[in-house]
């Protein structure tokens, strides 16, 4: 990749979560969530979304019936090269593709002889006859062509004649774009670079791409390195979602290309600054459609990306953020957290107040009180680098701004197991909670699938007059470690909550009884909320 001068060189990106996504163990989309994951999409910028295998499964069918209002990207139907025996417009499972309501059609063919001998079991030619026949019926209903060239790096390593064959015959049937696939995720960057050079130097006229699986580890830096030799499309998939160990993660590749050198000065892509800026929020949609929890150390987006523990790291980022950040959190749209805990300094709890909205001079004596607060409650297993709402709450109650907004007189929990009508075991549990509510004794009960979830039904079955305020708050994670062992271990629950606004946070409590522990976190969290949205006393 030689220094260019001028206008810089356009990437496209092709997103394929709702397709190669759709792959990964414990994901199950369903058509209402992959409108929504495309629609987010759009309004990042990407240029592609593939939307899934139209016929293949109920789900993509109907996604594909009604396609979602795409703005900008092109909205693209997945599918395999017609088969052999059959013409591209009689072969099954490629008709439904090729009908599909769709700007573009990627089809997935063979372009390692070892696969094309062993799998499909046909002549060489053949296959190259059927990618051929293939791109030329996507062409003839007036939709974009691409072809996904499959083991394309192991059949280059094999039979690197064969595989431009491939790929030379997808080319010369109108496919728009060759896009050059790592199918094992097992090619190192250096090797991916050689081979894209090489394949770029036979077919200079093709428009190349990359489609790489993450298995060494490396899915973004093979994108990186196939970018270097000259595909100008990546394919990834958002939060690196994918079969196995996932694709190339477009939370890493987009900030990269747009923020690093030497791609940043040479290239461009359809997401603008502005629409970066987004990319931590898209990320966490996809979790939260997935009902699952970031990954808290994902680089770029994950809420670990810019938390600075220790105190002299924290008071370095404070006076020269560079220091220890690599690119403005912002700028993916991610936040700097100074947290506290027992290794935090001054420095700490006075950024960590800032954030929540509190300040203090440095030398108010409250400050160091706090700190020392923090550090005899860290000994006992409080954690505060985790549950930043509990961590405001301990401040304000001792600044006296936190209301007392209801007290609980005491609580208890069951769980019976018993058989139902059919005869067949079920476990049920229920909880009571005694409350007073602004001089209002209330009796609560709920029930659940455990008793933590008993007592969270019962705790916000009836607050009173702040009712209102808990009707869209869910608790989303609930983490339990044991921190010492033996018959009376002290135990540390973490509760992550949120609410209709999309708004989380997380709350922690201690004890050597694991109820107990997961009440107190339950009750910081509803409190955090009535202080968070303004409820009066």
């Amino acid at each position: 990749m030689t220094p260019t001068s001028g206008k810089k060189e356009r990437l496209y990106i092709f997103d394929t979560t709702l397709r190669d996504g759709a792959q990964t163990q414990g994901v199950d989309f369903s058509a209402e969530d992959k409108r929504q994951i495309a629609l987010s999409l759009d309004s990042l910028g990407v240029d592609y979304i593939e939307g899934g295998w139209p016929g293949a499964n109920a789900t993509d069918t109907a996604f594909f019936a009604e396609r979602p209002p795409l703005k900008s990207a092109r909205f693209t139907a997945f599918g395999m090269t017609a088969r052999s025996g059959r013409s591209a417009a009689n072969d099954p499972s490629l008709a439904p593709v090729l009908e599909a309501s769709a700007d573009a059609v990627c089809l997935v063919g063979k372009t390692w002889d070892f696969q094309v001998d062993v799998a499909l079991e046909i002549p060489r030619g053949e296959n190259i006859d059927n990618i051929a026949r293939s791109m030329e019926a996507i062409v003839a209903k007036k939709r974009e062509a691409l072809f996904d060239a499959e083991h394309f790096f192991d059949g280059y390593k094999a039979n690197p004649d064969y595989a431009l064959a491939c790929i030379r015959a997808a080319h010369d049937a109108g496919a728009k774009w060759i896009v050059l696939c790592d199918t094992n995720g097992g090619t190192m960057p250096e090797a991916a670079y050689a081979v894209v050079s090489a394949a770029k130097a036979k077919l200079p006229t093709a428009n190349l791409g990359i489609h790489a699986h993450n298995d060494t580890e490396q899915a973004v830096a093979v994108s990186l390195a196939a970018v270097r030799g000259g595909v100008r499309q990546i394919q990834g998939t958002l939060n690196g979602l994918g079969e196995r160990c996932g694709n190339a993660n477009l939370c890493s590749l987009l900030p990269n290309l747009m923020l690093k050198e030497p791609f940043a000065s040479q290239f461009e892509t359809g997401v603008t600054m502005e629409n970066l800026a987004r990319l931590t929020h898209v990320s966490r949609l996809l979790d939260e459609i997935l009902n699952r929890a970031p990954n808290r150390y994902a680089p770029y987006v994950g809420p670990s990306a810019f938390v600075h523990k220790g105190g002299l790291h924290s008071s370095a980022v404070l006076k020269n953020p560079a220091t220890y950040e690599h690119v403005k959190p912002e700028s993916v749209g991610n936040e700097r957290i100074i947290p506290v805990s027992d290794q935090a300094g001054r420095s700490n709890v006075l950024a960590r107040l800032t954030e929540a909205g509190i300040t203090l001079d440095p030398k108010d004596p409250r400050v160091a009180r706090l700190l020392e607060d923090i550090k005899r409650l860290a000994a006992k297993g409080y954690a505060y680098d985790g549950a930043e709402a509990s961590f405001e709450l301990l401040a304000r109650r001792a600044l006296g701004q936190v209301p007392d907004y209801f007290a609980v007189e005491s609580f208890r929990v069951t769980v019976d197991r018993s058989k139902n009508a059919m005869g067949q075991f079920t476990t049920v549990s229920e909880g009571t909670v005694k409350l007073n509510v602004a001089g209002q004794e209330l009796v609560n009960v709920g029930t659940g699938n455990g008793p933590v979830n008993a007592l969270d039904a019962a705790l916000r079955k009836d607050l009173g007059k702040y009712s209102p305020f808990l009707s869209d708050l869910k608790l989303v994670d609930y983490k339990v470690r044991i921190l010492t062992s033996g018959t009376e271990a002290v135990t540390r629950v973490m509760v992550e909550s949120a609410d209709g606004k999309g708004n989380r946070w997380s709350t922690v409590g201690v004890s050597e009884n694991i109820v107990d522990a997961s009440f107190e976190a339950l009750t910081d969290s509803i409190i955090y909320k009535l202080h968070r949205d303004g409820a009066q006393v």
